[in-house]
């Protein structure tokens, strides 16, 4: 599909020449709102640069219950990531321009090449510990706060 931009863990240039994770990336807190005001917060690394947002989470080992990674598209689009070069199950989480979550990709195939997608437009997308999002009940529709979401 055309409207696909970018390809987390990635489609070319400087993330295929990465043989390690990228250094920590700066970070901020983000809050998911689930069904009946459950609050569940994470320290999210924000990859912000088109470089950092294509070496994504790649060779990463292990991604902590309570931390993640943080990608800002700008404005909304159907967005694909996939899986290459990432040893570890993640959930996907694609986030709509309102702040609500559109569509949950959870326990992605580690290495995997097969692309997976928004479903639709989306603003951001938030990359969590495989099997997390069940785990707390974090669901399609929950409302996330902080970042760029007010």
């Amino acid at each position: 599909m055309r409207k696909w931009v970018w390809l987390l863990c990635v489609l070319a240039g400087p993330a295929l020449a990465a043989e390690g994770p990228q250094p920590e990336l700066p970070t901020a807190k983000l809050t998911v709102v689930s069904a009946g005001g459950v609050r569940h917060v994470f320290t999210v690394e924000l990859a912000s640069t088109p470089q950092e947002q294509e070496i994504g989470e790649m060779f990463r080992t292990s991604i902590p219950a309570d931390r993640g990674m943080f990608f800002d598209w700008g404005e909304p689009r159907e967005q694909a990531m996939w899986m290459k070069n990432c040893p570890v199950p993640e959930d996907m989480v694609f986030i709509g321009a309102d702040g609500r979550i559109a569509h949950i990709a959870e326990n992605t195939v580690p290495e995997s090449e097969a692309t997976i997608s928004s479903g639709g437009p989306v603003r951001a997308t938030l990359e969590l510990q495989g099997g997390i999002t069940a785990k707390l009940g974090i669901a399609v529709g929950d409302r996330v706060e902080g970042v760029i979401f007010k």
